[in-house]
């Protein structure tokens, strides 16, 4: 500030970015043999009604991976590797150095979490959940470093990890032979929406009484739209072969790309290990 008026000061700008999310189209459909059912003594067609929500739970989560992996390539690819710690191929000959830490060996350590939580800057407070394979939890658990909290009821115990939430998925594995990503996650580090086909028909039930000579087979069709995205980031499609991407397609570097202006506007951050 002075006292010359003729100097003016200039406002900053809020700067906005795009965001595409890509949508997809999915469906899987199951079927049951009538005379089968007799067989048992009960109706598999109930039993497959029952678990079509746990079977979406967990493509969902499966695409959810891929696309962090994905994410994760873009990274190193593109933005070099500011999200990223890599230490699985570090040896006692061969160390890796981050942030003056020495790794001489490959395995799931804390102080390799926080120097993954790191390369947020300060906010790395703002984590409060951590994916990881059952195998790094398992290294994690035998080294006491894995605690768990009651619900407020008193009834479930829930896995906890330096204060965040755990999250295990065996599908957190990298291409290499035992090479797991952990992954950790700020709130609203995903978006996720999901619901029936516009055009209605998310759930049919449809019967063929010809099939099994006459003993009749019955299958259920289920079909999901579905956008998991990712903050910060937009989907290319600059390799999708179908009108929606394939889970291996999710997990391919060349279709994202990170449009956030900064760093630290996107609270995930990735840790390999062996």
């Amino acid at each position: 500030s002075n006292d010359n008026p003729a100097q003016l000061s200039t406002p900053d700008k809020i700067i906005a970015v795009n965001q595409v999310a890509r949508k997809s189209f999915l469906n899987n459909s199951w079927a049951a043999m009538s005379f089968a059912g007799e067989l048992a003594g009960s109706d598999p067609m109930n039993r497959i009604a029952s678990r079509v929500v746990a079977y979406w739970n967990r493509t969902y989560e499966y695409r959810l991976v891929q696309s962090l992996i994905g994410i994760l390539l873009s990274n190193v690819a593109n933005n070099a590797s500011d999200m990223v710690v890599d230490i699985s191929a570090a040896t006692s000959a061969n160390p890796i150095t981050i942030n003056g830490t020495q790794y001489t060996s490959p395995s799931f350590t804390r102080d390799a979490v926080i120097d993954a939580a790191a390369t947020i800057g300060d906010r790395m407070s703002d984590f409060r959940a951590i994916a990881m394979h059952s195998s790094v939890f398992r290294e994690a658990s035998k080294n006491n470093e894995i605690q768990f909290i009651r619900d407020s009821d008193n009834n479930v115990m829930f896995a906890t990890y330096a204060g965040m939430a755990v999250l295990q998925d065996d599908s957190l594995a990298m291409p290499s032979a035992g090479v797991y990503l952990t992954v950790l996650f700020g709130s609203g580090a995903v978006g996720f929406a999901s619901d029936e086909p516009a055009t209605g028909f998310g759930t049919e039930v449809w019967r063929f009484p010809d099939q099994g000579n006459g003993g009749g087979q019955s299958t259920l069709y289920s079909r999901r739209n579905s956008i998991i995205h990712p903050l910060g980031f937009t989907f290319t499609n600059s390799s999708v072969a179908g009108d929606s991407p394939a889970s291996a397609e999710l997990a391919l570097a060349a279709n994202w790309n990170r449009v956030a202006i900064q760093r630290k506007a996107v609270p995930l951050c990735f840790l390999v290990t062996k």
